[in-house]
């Protein structure tokens, strides 16, 4: 439950300062008496006499001195007495940096990064307009829709990969992860949104550059650069609001949106290693072209490897970033179902419940916040607690406080949105509690992921988002109803999984 008794702040001496003998003073009456005064600190704050023994020994006293001058066979005998001797005492461990602590405006910050490509749609709207679909949705909504959730999909795999080689503090094998994955989730979420019949031209055009926003997005976010894709988004954030106080030509939201994407482009580019890739493609290119049938040999020496290869480090598992992706497909369909769920399941198309798809952005910010305040106060616990027990009631504790606050800035996001969204549906009971219960999945399903428990995450979001899609295509139940029992039930699954798996003292070490 505690660390060692030698843990220092970081960067201080390890070993314990033993105090010598004082010579300024008569001999003590008994020499025990003297050893244990000089060290009833150490003595009184140990958990077993060979702790003490152990100092004995760190301070040159050998058996044969203990013998003459204190009259005890060695060590451990010595420090047997002294710890009867002195009673226990142990002191509060000393301020530590907290490492953890992160700043509020940087996590605000990237949740106002999170929402403000929505702006996009606003300042596009003009170049969408058509027949409504069969849903009675504005003309593109689905090929947007497609392309974004795949590209959110592949965001999630590649982000991890991207973080896991940062984490190894390999920086140059990151950035050729994300020159390789940016690009290929680009086509991707492409492929998807073209995949969807029925959209306007400009809806496909739309859905490219809304791919490949996100695939530089995520380079930007991973590498740390928020404050350079915020200024990219400047341009065509300035054109959304612009649009509520003139009637802004359609080439001007052309421009703007060109250039906010062009610029995120170009900054990703700049960030990545493009040279170098580029370099090592030609050279394998070569290799490849180089070889003849037949040069590799055997097939016995290409199973050879030398010393150097065999022991050269491994990077992170692609299976290891699967889970990721299925996480990110779980909640996003989650979100999409919050907010067009009435309408898929043929209702008008007025229930879109857009504010309700907002507000879970815009709370990514402090949720990510919250989520390193509840590493900080679960590590507090850990070194204020003194059973097993205690700890788990201060863990639930914060957890308690930490998801409560979470999801009051949630229910604040949503009513705002709700009030200030020209003809929103307005937040009924059943709506404000399927929110809630929506956002307490994705906060608890982000914590274990920080833990490394995202495979039982994954597992749950999952099956959440395929009960309600079975729902949805059987037309079983009523369309709020079913929502509210899936996220219900979703939530107090990752609940228990939360309780089991982080109420133990090992899990935050």
């Amino acid at each position: 439950m505690s660390g060692s008794l030698w843990l220092k702040v970081p960067g201080g001496d390890t070993l314990p300062a033993i105090p010598r003998p004082r010579r300024d003073t008569a001999p003590a009456a008994d020499p025990m008496d003297e050893l244990a005064e000089r060290l009833d600190a150490f003595i009184a704050a140990a958990v077993h006499p060979d702790e003490i023994a152990a100092i004995l020994e760190s301070d040159g006293m050998t058996d044969e001195h203990i013998r003459l001058t204190y009259g005890r066979d060695d060590s451990f005998g010595l420090a047997e007495e002294l710890y009867a001797r002195v009673p226990r005492s142990f002191p509060e461990p000393g301020r530590v940096p907290d490492p953890w602590k992160v700043s509020l405006t940087a996590c605000l910050l990237r949740g106002v990064i999170f929402a403000l490509p929505g702006l996009a749609y606003l300042l596009g709207a003009p170049l969408l307009e058509g027949p409504k679909d069969r849903l009675g949705l504005p003309a593109g909504t689905l090929t947007l829709l497609a392309g974004a959730l795949i590209g959110w999909v592949w965001d999630q795999t590649l982000s991890h990969r991207a973080y896991s080689w940062l984490g190894l503090g390999d920086r140059a094998a990151a950035g050729r992860t994300l020159l390789l994955g940016a690009p290929a989730g680009a086509l991707l979420g492409t492929a998807a949104a073209l995949s969807v019949p029925g959209g306007p031209p400009f809806a496909y055009a739309f859905a490219a550059g809304q791919a490949l926003y996100v695939g530089a997005a995520t380079v930007l976010l991973v590498l740390g650069r928020e404050r350079l894709l915020l200024a990219a988004l400047a341009p065509m954030a300035a054109g959304a609001v612009l649009t509520f106080l003139v009637e802004l030509p359609v080439p001007v939201r052309v421009l703007l949106l060109a250039l906010s994407l062009l610029a995120a482009c170009a900054l990703a580019v700049r960030e990545l290693p493009v040279a170098d890739g580029v370099r090592a493609l030609v050279l394998r290119i070569r290799s490849w072209r180089d070889i003849r049938p037949g040069e590799r040999g055997p097939v016995r020496w290409q199973m050879l490897r030398g010393a150097e290869e065999e022991y050269a480090p491994r990077g992170p598992r692609l299976g290891d970033s699967v889970p990721y992706g299925v996480f990110g497909l779980g909640t996003g369909l989650l979100v999409l179902y919050a907010a067009l769920g009435e309408v898929l399941a043929g209702g008008p198309a007025e229930a879109v419940a857009a504010p309700s798809a907002v507000a879970l952005t815009l709370s990514m910010g402090p949720a990510e916040w919250l989520l390193h305040r509840f590493r900080s106060g679960s590590l507090a616990g850990l070194r204020a607690a003194r059973s097993s027990r205690q700890f788990r009631l201060r863990m639930v504790t914060t957890l308690t406080r930490c998801l409560a606050a979470y999801l009051a800035v949630l229910l604040a996001l949503g009513l705002t949105g709700t009030l200030l969204w020209p003809g929103a549906p307005g937040l009924t009971a059943v709506r404000v509690a399927t929110l809630l219960l929506l956002g307490a999945v994705m906060w608890t399903g982000l914590l274990l992921q920080s833990f490394g428990a995202v495979r039982p995450a994954a597992v749950v979001c999952a099956s959440a988002a395929v009960a309600q899609s079975l729902a949805l295509l059987l037309g079983a139940g009523q369309p709020r109803a079913v929502q509210l029992a899936v996220a219900g039930a979703a939530a107090l699954a990752l609940a228990v999984l939360v309780c089991l798996l982080l109420g133990r003292a090992t899990a935050h070490r």
